[in-house]
């Protein structure tokens, strides 16, 4: 039978594999801390409520912090969990290269593993370089030990240059001892071939589909190749085996010197999701997703004089391309969507800028600037007012379509339908910061939307409505079936007005947070009266 490959498919986390452990098979170790708390509550699993995802990174230290514990610790903050750390190596090195290793005693890392895995509700082990025999067992040890939930490994065994880290008992050691009690291992193509003992270089799609069926077969429980330097591919596509399917993850390669620490920064995400609750397909895509955003935005920063610099993870520093610092998308904002309209404008003797002043005074939440008409200079001269009016107002201001006019007046971002520019390509253009939005109808749109990095989504037509000609409508069951199943944000658009805005916000999803609308606000004699009566309704609604 012919290997089926798939683009995306949602697979479940827990499972009764024998290597896999859930948090009830811990409850030893938790009911020793609830003996040490006694005000500590218990969920019906044995797991505490409220707890905070952990991860546990057993890895090197890099003084450059650019990968090892550094880049894990960054990756998993980045994601909104805790991280604990056990060193394995501390290195002397920096953006031109290592300069020094000293390999910590295997008697003390035996000796922190248990220090947090005996007290600290660790729910993932994320593995970076293991140097010795003796730490491998040691970990595999502690982990049958403390069993925690999920165990990823980051096989760091062949350096930049080609070299291989481990000896051949080490990697002897590393795939019958620890491969068969891990959930996923995530090479690049260096680390499965030398995983396979050098079979060969991988250089296509099919090599990769090979390798990952036979690093499955040594027992990993899934396999992630990442062919980020795959010849011969436009793309970035990394390979997620599960055991029976493959799945393609595709996305934009990008030219930068500053990739230090992906691999390390990759599998710590995975592990971060995982930790929050997440199926492992959903994970990697979660991560791979990160990784490009976080190389964009880190594409001209300037840190060390080497050929390899860090990535910034949390987006916090200062980018050199343009002085800005990501401001992280709030999808409260999107409760009360005003999209302008210029045929409506003409109608009733606005102005842009008029039509947008009067409706961030009435109570709108982000306005989008939908200008089919406008000439391309008028459009921009306005779009750029509008800016300076959103920024005083702290409201963002989006551009339908036309990213040449978002680019020009540094608007907050765009939004695209299905037939325009793909996400992916926009992200290139417009840089990590920035806020994508898509049109969407379907579940499988929706779920695209988000595999490719889309921040939320526009799900309509829910009614009929006269701005778009053949617009087919879906419902308010469409729009319920689309929000069930989106991992974004959603705004309901189409035909949406004061007498049914209420019925759209009490399908009571939680992923939608608001409406869109264009003529129930702009094809008004007061846009300022109707926003605010708008506004009131969705408040109370």
């Amino acid at each position: 039978m012919a290997d089926t490959i798939f683009q995306l498919r949602s697979l479940p986390f827990f499972s009764t594999h024998h290597h896999h452990y859930a948090c009830r098979h811990s409850r030893s170790r938790i009911m020793a801390s609830s003996s040490t708390s006694p005000s500590l509550k218990m969920t019906h699993d044995g797991c505490p409520k409220n707890k905070i995802p952990h991860v546990l990174s057993v890895a090197g230290s890099d003084s450059g912090a650019g990968a090892g514990i550094q880049a894990d610790m960054k990756a998993c903050g980045a994601a909104g969990v805790y991280c604990s750390t056990v060193l394995t190596a501390v290195t002397a090195q920096n953006t031109v290269g290592v300069q020094g290793v000293h390999l910590v005693p295997e008697e003390f890392v035996a000796l922190q593993l248990i220090s947090v895995l005996s007290d600290m509700n660790v729910d993932v082990v994320k593995t970076g370089i293991l140097p010795s025999i003796g730490t491998i067992r040691v970990l595999c040890e502690k982990l049958k030990e403390f069993p925690v939930r999920a165990l990823v490994v980051d096989p760091v065994m062949v350096s930049t240059s080609g070299d291989l880290l481990a000896s051949p008992a080490t990697m002897s050691t590393y795939l019958e001892e620890l491969l068969p009690m891990t959930d996923i291992v995530t090479p690049n193509l260096k680390e499965a071939s030398a995983m396979l003992g050098d079979v060969k270089e991988l250089q296509t799609l099919d090599d990769m589909r090979s390798a990952a069926k036979a690093i499955h077969s040594m027992g990993s429980r899934y396999v992630l190749i990442k062919g980020g330097h795959l010849k011969d591919s436009a793309d970035a596509v990394d390979l997620f085996f599960d055991g029976e399917r493959f799945h393609e993850l595709h996305g934009p390669y990008i030219d930068s010197q500053n990739t230090h620490g992906t691999g390390c920064t990759l599998a710590s995400y995975i592990a971060a999701e995982l930790a929050k609750g997440c199926s492992m397909l959903q994970a990697v895509q979660e991560a791979k997703n990160f990784i490009g955003k976080v190389i964009v935005h880190s594409k001209y920063m300037v840190i060390g004089s080497g050929q390899q610099g860090p990535l910034d993870h949390l987006f916090h520093l200062k980018n050199h391309s343009s002085g800005m610092i990501k401001k992280r998308f709030n999808s409260d904002n999107l409760l009360l969507y005003a999209v302008t309209d210029s045929v409506m404008n003409k109608k009733w003797g606005r102005s842009i800028v008029d039509a947008v002043k009067s409706a961030i005074e009435g109570g709108a939440t982000i306005i989008q600037l939908r200008e089919k008409e406008a000439e391309t200079r008028y459009f921009l001269e306005m779009a750029i007012a509008c800016m300076e009016i959103c920024r005083s107002r702290d409201i963002m201001l989006l551009i339908n379509d036309r990213i040449d006019i978002a680019l020009a007046c540094d608007a907050h971002g765009v939004h695209i339908g299905q037939f325009d520019m793909p996400v992916m390509k926009v992200r290139n253009l417009l840089g990590p910061s920035k806020v994508i939005g898509v049109s969407c109808k379907t579940p499988e749109q929706a779920h695209q939307a988000w595999m490719d990095g889309a921040d939320y989504i526009g799900c309509g037509g829910v009614f009929s409505t006269t701005t778009k000609e053949n617009n087919r409508t879906i419902g308010l069951e469409g729009l319920k079936t689309v929000c069930s199943t989106s991992k974004l944000p959603v705004v309901a658009i189409g035909g949406i007005n004061g007498s049914n805005a209420r019925s759209v916000m009490e399908i009571n999803d939680p992923n939608l947070k608001g409406v869109a609308v264009v003529s129930a606000l702009f094809d008004r004699e007061s846009i300022l009266e109707e926003t605010h009566h708008l506004k009131s309704l969705l408040l109370h609604s």
